[in-house]
C-alpha cells in the first residue's frame, strides 16, 4: 500500500484583487521511486479546512441503529439570511446537493451558500427570477440553474459529521426555499 503525505501552502496575495486564474505546476526534482499527486485542491484562507472526499473506495452507507434508508434531506425558507443546522448522524463528513428556489426575482451574485463563520463560500453567478432553480450538486460536481449548468465563485458544500451551521443568504428582503440532502457516511471499505 503506497504511503501519502499530505502537504499545504498559503498563498498570499500581493494586492487585494480578484484571482482570475491560477496555474499549478507540481515538480520534482532528484528522486527516485514512484510519486503520485492527487486531490490538488486551492481555497480560500490561511487553514486547512474540509473537503468532499471520493467516497468509492473510503466509506461506506452509514448503518447505525438511527440510520434511514436512502438520503437524508431537509428543506427551510430563507429571508434574506438565515443559518441552517444539519444534522449528520454518520461517523464523516458527508457532501450536501443544494437546491434553491428563489420567491422573488434577485441581481447576480445575490444567493450564497457557506459553512460555518461564512467559510468555504460558493456563490451563484447568475440572476435569479421568481421560480427558477439553482443546484450545487457535490455529488455530481454540477452547478445549474434551470437544469442548465451555470457558473459559480467558491466550493461545493459539505456537512461535518455531528451538526454544522450552514449560513444562507439571499438579496436583502427577499426570499427562497431550500432543499439539501446528503447520503450519511462512515468509515469503510465497502462499495457503495
Amino acid at each position: 500500500m503506497p504511503e501519502f503525505t499530505r502537504f499545504t501552502e498559503t498563498i498570499a496575495k500581493k494586492q487585494d484583487k480578484r484571482v482570475v486564474n491560477i496555474t499549478v505546476k507540481p515538480t520534482v526534482t532528484d528522486c527516485t521511486g514512484t510519486l503520485w499527486f492527487t486531490d490538488l485542491m486551492l481555497q480560500e484562507g490561511d487553514k486547512v479546512t474540509g473537503y468532499v472526499i471520493n467516497t468509492g473506495t473510503l466509506l461506506k452507507k452509514y448503518d447505525g441503529d438511527d440510520a434511514i434508508a436512502g438520503k437524508r434531506f431537509y428543506n427551510c425558507i430563507v429571508r434574506s439570511s438565515a443559518t441552517c443546522i444539519i444534522f449528520n448522524l454518520g461517523s464523516t463528513a458527508a457532501g450536501l446537493d443544494y437546491k434553491v428556489y428563489p420567491i422573488q426575482a434577485m441581481e447576480a451574485g445575490s444567493i450564497t451558500l457557506s459553512l460555518g463563520a461564512g467559510a468555504h463560500k460558493a456563490t451563484f453567478k447568475a440572476a435569479a427570477s421568481a421560480g427558477d432553480e439553482f443546484d450545487l450538486l457535490s455529488s455530481s460536481r454540477e452547478c445549474l440553474k434551470n437544469n442548465a449548468a451555470t457558473e459559480k465563485d467558491g466550493f461545493f458544500q459539505y456537512s461535518a459529521a455531528g451538526d454544522s451551521k450552514h449560513p444562507i443568504t439571499v438579496a436583502d428582503k427577499k426570499s427562497a426555499r431550500i432543499y439539501v440532502e446528503f447520503q450519511e457516511m462512515q468509515d469503510g471499505s465497502d462499495l457503495i
